[in-house]
């Protein structure tokens, strides 16, 4: 249920009210009765929640089909889903309920259908002849495993083998079983004393579809007659079968075995087969069998018109060939051809010009599923050169570390993008087009441009078209080349912040307008990137190194208190060791210092780096900011923030958390036992705790600006404390590092998302989920959220100036002023002056984002300096006209009068406020969770207007109005199940939204009613109607003697009245939705009603399309039939009986 609860406006009793003044309001609207003119067009009917379309490659696949008509892919997983590929931009995923593997897929070739066989036994038709497929019909069998199916081209009964050796026989029409059954004993009779296992294998002889080739596990195979209901002959081998192939003509078949052989057989020869080969084995002199090699697990078999036929087998290497990559194997003649892969083959499939079994096949390709990619290989070029593979497969060649999306953004930078990405694209791919191609687009209503940026582990960002719920990669950016790579493991001493992967991506912040780029890595390691066209060569990388502490009066320290910061360095520092032999002062990484070539694209404009202090290693960073009107970027960890001047190349402020408090830290910071300072998880998840909350009693209003250190017997005591902690932390964590580094990498959040911060002094300190690290949590107060902006800094500010709004993780909010030089020459000359501002304000929670709204309630977005080339020299009047430049503010309320106010938007992990500026009144309070807490939330632009979105780890997606904070939306679509989940879920403008399904794929989700609407029209078609290709030709002899295809009238053996019925025990009928898929997530009362009435509407516009189609397809076939007809006439008109 949505709970509908309009907030009062001001709120004092609630924990987490800005601060002391704030209480002593009176609950009316604080300035001056101006909420009420904002008018709010944003209601709950605007939004509704659905999944739109998933990228990337199938997570575990284990089954493949192709239908060669209609050229479409499908791909079946592990967990039950199916993904379908037609041309590049048509996709579609479906998934079965039950979520059980799905181990083998049959198209109804050209039928626009296909079956499903699960590991639960049982089959699914599906129907794609619709834009989102859905079952029409299952079958679920009770009592007996479901091995193997085949379906005959132009067949309506499904072969089905079971693990007990029988075969079934479904009718697909219908899903009804026919009373035919072949039972294994009668199939091998005397010819064997055991059981011979499951059926790995059922296909039909391509020129007489009245035998059937039924393969058993333990090496026998049998040619069953359909028609007499025996065998007719049994073939026997002593090797393990695991598939078989038929030779066109239906006289020859190869079976592939255990041992890493291949054997041929003549179909009247049963007593041995007719040759036996061993693609790797090797071949001894003295005439003996060759070695035993792995098994082959797969064969095809595949004829020519013009030349050898193609045997194309997976697996079968020898056994000494260890670590050698999968392989797949062409043998052509007497050529045979070795292909490596990258990973391990699931299963492949040749592409042929016919669909009919008894033509000359003509393959064209090979498709290779593999675990973690889809590769396609043209057989029709010399050395089998691969296709470039069209679909967003490759999201997952890294694995992905972070995400950001931005909806709607300036309209040349997709080309830019793509111009300096197309220089990266590999050479030597086939020159063909990608062969499947079938279905058609979708007519996509929206039009504006989508990026998604994804961060990868190997420190690689990539920058993804996201337009019109399509995926395209338009350019990648490898971030560690800056740094020197570690040959060997006694190279690397200083990446012990992380065990691996020490360029990892946390952190993208990125400005669309201006294209500056900057990254925060997992080695605290922060880089500055600028956007050219241009090639460059860097002949030293600018470099910073800053020294970020955590101290209160540390009397070891030389910095005291106040660290200052360390002068800037253009190469890396040497390792310089404090008194104690311990490390201090060298970053994690070491910086290039050769000179560097950059592409156009992204190159690298400052690299700066947190440094070790006294053998601690410098904390993870966990928030970041760039602006590029002000050129500074600032980011912040759990010791500290810093901010830095990257055109001056300067560090302009360093300062301990507590620091920027100065004399108004409302927290006594003072050690308690782990125990109590534990919080109880709401969302009963091991890893993740709470965030602490705060008596509000302790917060005081702030009475000055200044930074003053603290020197109290209470903080003298917890450093003693805190130095008897870290004594015996070390001793433990040495011993458990090694296992808890491991799996707290695995579990451990996105840094922005948790206040739970570790000791400085363990040696797996980027986990920060570990209850080991969690001693002076309170006492350490991350950076949780940066916003550059130009707004009210003080109360009795009268006009807005540039600032940083700071957010912690224990629900602070404090301002920072900045005093920027005029621009032009100045800006490098003159020095920026950054001061603490006294402004502090409170929420409950860790604080997530922030935003600002003028007046009229539209959302003010940070001041930018739009692009241009830097790496061309400049003109004299272009330089003079660079002088007067100013940067792009957007703000409007610069302009404004005095007496017109901003508001600042503030969302934490438990609340949202909206506070009046410059008054820094509360105008509107909500608190989001009680029992959970918010992991993303985020402000965005929708239907002309702005809302909150946000994503709470119990599962629920909320949108509120601004300013006013309404709740226009609640529903519980996802539950966290994992960190990855948290780590990469975010919202962007137009209700787009993503998160990382699985580490393969990107699903993406709308919560906007209108996209919900369009949907339908966007997504493509899998479904076109294609003519069947002509059946081959027999010829007059073979008419005139026989020899020819032999068919067979399916029906009157496998019809009830010929076979009886099948014993209703065996199989369950289960009838599938078979409409539309049900908009899931619809919200509850007016909204749901709506999503009904309009899903019925849907479904009536469905099927009414599917009888024009059909329809259209009738007359197609009829008119060329008709044509057909009136071809034959006259092409025989004249001809005598004897010229036929």
């Amino acid at each position: 249920m949505r709970k509908f609860n309009i907030r009062k406006v001001l709120d004092g009793l609630t924990a987490g009210s800005s601060s002391a003044s704030q209480q002593q309001q009176p609950q009316q609207h604080p300035s001056g009765n101006r909420e009420p003119e904002i008018q709010e067009t944003l209601q709950s009917e605007h939004f509704q929640l659905c999944k739109t379309v998933r990228h990337g490659f199938p997570y575990q696949p284990s089954a493949l089909a192709f239908d060669p008509v209609q050229k479409i892919l499908a791909v079946g997983t592990q967990t039950g889903a199916l993904r379908l590929f037609g041309r590049p931009g048509v996709e579609c995923y479906c998934q079965h309920d039950s979520g059980a593997a799905v181990i083998q897929l049959q198209f109804l070739i050209n039928e626009g259908a296909l079956v499903s066989a699960l590991a639960d036994d049982t089959l699914h038709l599906w129907n794609l002849r619709q834009k989102r497929p859905a079952i029409l019909h299952s079958l679920k069998f009770c009592r007996e495993r479901v091995t193997f199916c085949h379906l005959p081209f132009q067949s309506k009964w499904l072969y089905v083998g079971t693990e007990r050796g029988n075969i079934h026989i479904v009718n697909v029409e219908s899903f009804s079983l026919s009373g035919y059954v072949i039972m294994w004993n009668k199939a091998i009779e005397l010819s064997s004393k055991s059981h011979p296992g499951p059926i790995v294998h059922i296909s039909d002889n391509p020129m007489d579809e009245g035998k059937l080739l039924v393969g058993y596990e333990s090496g026998t195979v049998v040619l069953w007659d359909l028609k007499s209901k025996k065998a007719d002959y049994r073939y026997t081998y002593d090797e393990a079968i695991h598939s078989v192939a038929w030779h066109h003509e239906g006289k020859q078949f190869i079976c592939s075995h255990s041992d890493g052989t291949l054997t041929i057989w003549n179909v009247r020869s049963p007593a041995k087969p007719v040759q036996t080969i061993t693609p790797h084995g090797k071949q001894l002199k003295d005439g003996k069998k060759p070695e035993p090699c792995k098994p082959i697990l797969k064969v095809e078999f595949k004829t020519t018109r013009s030349g050898e036929p193609f045997i194309i087998l997976s697996g079968g290497l020898s056994y000494d060939t260890v670590g050698r990559r999968p392989c797949l194997t062409v043998m052509h003649g007497k050529s045979t051809a070795v292909l490596e892969m990258d990973y391990s083959i699931v299963d492949f499939l040749t592409l042929c010009e016919t669909p009919y079994p008894n033509d000359f096949q003509e393959p064209y390709a090979v498709v290779v599923l593999l675990e973690k990619d889809l590769v396609l290989i043209d057989l029709a070029q010399n050395g089998y050169p691969i296709f470039e593979n069209p679909y967003p497969l490759s999201i997952h060649e890294s694995p992905v570390t972070c995400c950001e999306y931005f909806a709607d953004c300036p309209v040349d930078l997709i080309p830019a993008l793509y111009s300096v990405g197309a220089r990266q694209k590999r050479q030597g791919y086939s020159k063909k087009e990608w062969p499947i191609n079938g279905g058609n687009w979708g007519l996509g209503a929206q039009s504006y441009p989508e990026i998604i940026i994804t961060g990868h582990a190997d420190g690689s960002v990539k920058f993804w078209d996201a337009s019109a719920i399509t995926l395209q990669v338009l350019y990648k950016l490898k971030t560690a080349k800056v740094f020197e790579k570690s040959r060997n493991k006694e190279d690397r001493p200083n990446t012990d912040i992380v065990d691996e992967d020490p360029y990892a991506i946390q952190i993208i912040s990125w400005c669309p307008e201006s294209r500056m780029l900057c990254i925060a890595g997992v080695s605290a390691h922060v880089i500055i990137y600028r956007f050219s066209k241009q090639e460059v060569i860097t002949e030293v990388i600018p470099m910073l190194e800053v020294r970020l502490l955590y101290e209160i009066n540390d009397m070891e320290s030389p910095e005291g208190a106040n660290p200052q910061p360390i002068p800037p360095q253009s190469h890396p520092s040497t390792s310089s060791s404090s008194s104690d032999g311990l490390r201090d002062n060298v970053p994690c990484l070491k910086v290039k210092n050769s000179p560097l070539k950059q592409s156009p694209g992204y190159q690298t404009e400052l690299v700066i780096q947190l440094v070790w202090v006294g053998g601690e290693p410098p904390q993870q960073i966990t928030s970041l900011a760039v602006n590029s009107s002000y050129g500074l970027v600032v980011f912040g960890n759990c010791n500290g923030i810093a901010m830095v001047d990257y055109l001056q190349k300067a560090v302009l402020l360093n300062l301990g958390t507590i620091e920027l408090y100065g004399s108004s830290d409302p927290y006594r910071r003072e050690p308690r036992s782990p125990r109590k300072s534990r919080q109880p998880s709401g969302a009963g998840l091991c890893d993740i705790t709470e965030g602490t909350v705060i008596p509000e009693d302790r917060c005081k209003s702030p009475t000055s600006g200044s930074s003053s250190p603290h020197n109290s017997d209470d903080e003298q005591k917890m450093n003693n404390f805190i130095e008897k902690v870290k004594t015996k932390s070390r001793k433990f964590s040495k011993m458990v590092a090694s296992d808890i580094a491991k799996m707290s990498r695995k579990l451990s959040l996105p840094t922005d998302l948790k206040p739970d911060i570790d000791v400085k002094d363990n040696s797996f300190s980027r986990s920060r989920s570990s209850s080991v690290t969690s001693i002076d949590k309170e006492s350490r107060e991350a950076i949780s959220a940066l916003h550059f902006c130009e707004t009210f800094t003080r109360k009795a500010d009268s006009s807005p100036s540039p600032c940083l709004w700071v957010g912690t993780t224990l629900g602070t909010v404090l301002v920072i002023a900045l005093n920027l030089p005029p621009g032009g020459e100045q800006r490098l000359l003159q020095p920026v002056i950054v001061s603490p501002s006294g402004t502090i304000l409170r929420l409950k929670g860790a604080i997530l984002r922030m935003a600002f709204l003028d007046t009229t309630g539209c959302l003010v977005p940070p001041a930018y300096e739009a692009w241009r080339e830097h790496n061309v020299p400049e003109e004299k009047d272009e330089k003079e006209k660079l002088k007067k430049r100013r940067p792009v503010s957007v703000s409007p309320s610069s302009s404004q009068e005095i007496s017109e106010n901003q508001y600042a938007v503030i969302c934490s992990e438990k609340q949202a406020k909206v506070i009046s500026l410059p008054t820094q009144n509360c105008a509107y309070k909500q608190n989001i969770t009680e029992t959970s807490f918010v992991l993303r939330g985020d402000i965005v632009a929708l239907s002309n207007s702005i809302c909150l979105a946000c994503f709470c780890a119990n599962g629920h997606i909320m949108t509120f109005s601004l300013p006013s904070l309404r709740p226009l939306l609640d529903v519980y679509y996802l539950p966290l199940t994992n960190m990855r989940i948290a780590r990469t879920f975010c919202f962007t403008n137009n209700g787009q939204a993503l998160y990382l399904v699985s580490p393969t794929e990107i699903q993406r989700l709308t919560y906007s009613q209108e996209t919900c609407e369009n949907l339908q029209e966007m997504l493509g078609e899998l479904f076109t109607p294609v003519e069947t290709p002509e059946a081959p030709n027999r010829g007059f002899f073979k008419g005139l003697f026989g020899g020819g295809a032999q068919s067979l009238d399916r029906e009157e053996l496998f019809g009830e009245s010929a076979s009886g019925k099948a014993s209703r025990s065996l199989a369950q009928h289960i009838p599938g939705p078979g409409g539309i898929e049900g908009v899931k997530g619809a919200a509850s009362g007016v909204v749901g009603e709506l999503a009904r009435a309009r899903l019925a509407l849907d479904e009536r516009g469905q099927k009414l399309g599917d009888l024009e189609e059909r329809t259209a397809a009738m007359l197609s076939s009829a008119d060329s039939f008709s044509k057909h007809a009136h071809e034959m006439m006259l092409k025989y008109k004249d001809k005598k009986w004897y010229q036929f």
